[in-house]
C-alpha cells in the first residue's frame, strides 16, 4: 500500500495542479492542502524520523512558502504558485531545493517565452473557440507557471526522502 501511495499520491497531485493552471490559470487550494497532508501520512507510513520531517522538510516548505509569498505581494507569481511551490518543497527537503529552484525557473522561463512567441502570432479561429488557449494567448493574464513547478517537482521526486523510504 505505502508503495502505491508513493508512486500515487505526489505525481497525480503535481499532475493535476499543472493541468488545472493550464485549463483555468488557478490552482485550488485543496491540492497544496493534500500535498502537505499526503507527505506527512507517507512520512509516518515510511517510518521517517520525525526529526527529519520537521526540522528538514518543515522549515523548507516554511521558508520557500515565505519567500513565495514575497513574491507573491510584488505580483511576480500567483498565489496558487507560492502555496504549491511551499507544498512541493515539503516533499523535496532541503537537500534538493536548489535543484528545485533552478529546474523551476528554467522550465518556466522556458514556458514563459513559448507563450510570448506564441502570444504574437494570431491566434487561429478553431483555437480562439477553446476558451483555455484563448485564456493563455491572452497577453493581459499571467502565465500558468504551476505547470513549470510541477514538472520540476515530477524530475525530482525520485530523488525524495518519501521516495528511497518506500523503495
Amino acid at each position: 500500500m505505502q508503495i502505491f501511495l508513493t508512486l500515487a499520491v505526489f505525481p497525480v497531485l503535481m499532475a493535476y495542479s499543472a493541468i488545472s493552471d493550464l485549463m483555468t490559470m488557478t490552482i485550488p487550494n485543496r491540492v497544496s492542502l493534500a500535498l502537505m497532508l499526503g507527505f506527512f501520512v507517507l512520512a509516518g507510513l515510511a517510518g521517517v524520523g520525525w526529526h527529519a520531517v520537521i526540522v528538514d522538510h518543515l522549515t523548507c516548505g516554511l521558508c520557500v512558502l515565505a519567500v513565495t509569498f514575497a513574491l507573491f505581494a510584488f505580483g511576480w507569481i500567483g498565489g496558487g504558485d507560492a502555496k504549491l511551490a511551499a507544498a512541493t518543497s515539503l516533499w523535496i527537503g532541503w537537500d534538493h531545493i536548489a535543484d528545485y529552484g533552478v529546474s523551476a525557473s528554467l522550465l518556466g522561463g522556458l514556458l514563459t517565452f513559448s507563450i510570448l512567441v506564441a502570444r504574437r502570432q494570431p491566434l487561429p479561429r478553431f483555437m480562439a473557440s477553446c476558451t483555455w488557449i484563448a485564456r493563455i494567448h491572452d497577453a493581459n493574464n499571467g502565465v500558468p507557471y504551476g505547470i513549470a513547478l510541477a514538472v520540476a517537482g515530477l524530475a525530482l521526486y525520485p530523488q525524495s526522502l518519501i521516495w528511497s523510504s518506500a523503495t
